[in-house]
């Protein structure tokens, strides 16, 4: 690692990310209760999606974003597919990224970063190999360098090796090709679904050789 890499990544990345978050949410208060509004009057309460999430160093955290799903359930009591429970509201907000916006108060906490792998489920963190743990080496993101090259477009292949490569090359001027090129990419609306999912599939592991 270069040296100024290190004195951003110590010294200078953290307090950016809260920097930046803050405004975000200053800024786009008035978004933030329009959207909440939509939420519970289209979708329903709870208006906030609480998971928890891996962060540095694999420790959990909650993170919240908006609800995108109906609780729609079948006769057995069950939650519908995921297909069904994503009404056309909800795939707007996951269009423009606006469910994600509640991130910038775990970005202001410190359980995430501006830029960063995207913190995925608890459930993946055993099936990981040794290369696929790298991505905790740093906070995760809001976007990050697989979300620019292809979001849930891409393979869990490519996509972990784009983290791990972002782990590797964390610097000032990384992160706001990544801030510049996310902002582009909303307009686009690019890889947001893989050809097979709503979202992205769930990762299985790795095939043992």
């Amino acid at each position: 690692m270069k040296s100024d890499q290190g004195i951003y990544r110590k010294f200078v990345k953290r307090q950016m990310d809260f920097i930046l978050s803050l405004l975000g949410i200053l800024f786009l208060g008035p978004v933030f209760i329009i959207v909440a509004m939509l939420v519970k009057k289209k979708l329903g309460k709870p208006v906030l999606f609480k998971q928890d999430r891996p962060g540095l160093n694999g420790e959990i955290f909650k993170m919240y974003k908006f609800r995108t799903m109906t609780d729609a359930k079948d006769v057995d009591g069950e939650l519908l597919p995921d297909n069904i429970r994503l009404t056309s509201f909800g795939q707007f907000l996951r269009s423009t990224s606006l469910d994600e916006l509640p991130e910038l108060f775990n970005i202001l906490k410190g359980d995430m970063s501006i830029i960063g792998p995207r913190p995925l489920l608890v459930s993946y963190l055993p099936l990981y190999n040794d290369h696929q743990k790298r991505r905790h080496e740093v906070r995760p993101g809001l976007s990050g360098l697989a979300q620019v090259n292809g979001r849930n477009a891409i393979s869990w292949e490519d996509k972990f090796n784009l983290d791990v490569k972002y782990v590797d090359s964390v610097s000032f001027v990384t992160d706001w090709k990544i801030i510049i090129t996310t902002i582009k990419k909303v307009f686009v609306k690019e890889g947001i679904s893989s050809e097979t999912a709503t979202t992205m599939e769930p990762f299985q592991g790795n095939e043992k050789s």
